[in-house]
């Protein structure tokens, strides 16, 4: 054997073992991802069935609070505009 087929046959090699190793290494991130989005489902399943976690009246009573903060911010700048105005 050459040299050179030598040195092809070892790259050959690690080019395979390091894709064997980085194709375990994405399964287990997959395995990892479907354990989390499990665990998530169950959460959110729980909190929509009466678990108690997220209450519905509490999202929207931070959703209220934004709007107010916006209107409150629109008035200010709409209040500054008028007065430059004048």
């Amino acid at each position: 054997m050459d040299p050179v087929q030598k040195l092809l046959v070892v790259v050959v090699v690690c080019l395979t073992a390091l894709l064997a190793i980085v194709g375990v290494q994405v399964m287990l991130i997959i395995v990892d991802l479907r354990r989390a989005i499990k665990r998530l489902n169950s959460i959110l399943e729980d909190a929509i069935l009466g678990g108690g976690l997220i209450r519905p009246e509490k999202l929207t009573g931070i959703v209220e609070i934004l709007r107010k903060t916006k209107k409150l911010e629109t008035l200010g700048q709409d209040a500054s505009e008028t007065s430059s105005e004048k």
